[in-house]
């Protein structure tokens, strides 16, 4: 299909569904601007795969489930970063923080910041090694890698159990 027939039909169907894929996010999200934001990400993404997309039975359909899922996504997203704010932050009445606590953010600390993005993002955001491979624009192995040695370096620094060479100096003095 030429580039200018394969603009002017998606500028046709754009402008013939781009109202009512608005109203439908908004109705999902209850908030304008976000719906703008989504309705316009699935019509780039549309846009993106228009030569296959023009083909389907129903294009807007197509468009309307990717918003939503954008938009289900985002409630995620914001389901997960309220979940770790409530962990991390302390009510004022609050005597202190939790030692545990104050031990994991150290060895967090402790940890390189590729490896500590990792940990972060897969266990306190519960974001799947994929999706984190995708974001951060590491291949699936390194993730896979940096996890690893991530866990096993807060296991070293979180455990009160000396470690082999601990032992060692431990049985040698």
């Amino acid at each position: 299909m030429p580039i200018r027939h394969r603009t002017a039909d998606f500028d046709e169907f754009y402008q013939a569904t781009s109202r009512r894929v608005l109203l439908h996010v908004y109705a999902l999200t209850g908030d304008p601007a976000e719906a703008q934001d989504l309705t316009q990400e699935a019509f780039v993404r549309a846009w993106q795969r228009w030569s296959r997309v023009a083909d389907y039975e129903d294009p807007e359909a197509w468009v309307r489930m990717v918003a939503s899922r954008l938009a289900i996504n985002r409630w995620h997203r914001i389901r997960r970063r309220l979940r770790v704010r409530a962990l991390l932050v302390t009510d004022s009445t609050t005597a202190g923080p939790n030692p545990d606590r104050v031990a994991v953010m150290a060895a967090l600390r402790d940890l390189p910041e590729a490896q500590r993005l990792v940990v972060v993002l897969h266990h306190l955001f519960e974001q799947p090694i994929a999706d984190i491979a995708r974001d951060t624009g590491m291949p699936v192995g390194t993730v896979k890698a940096y996890l690893s040695r991530g866990r096993a370096r807060l296991n070293e620094l979180l455990t009160d159990e000396p470690t082999r060479e601990d032992s060692d100096v431990i049985s040698t003095s």
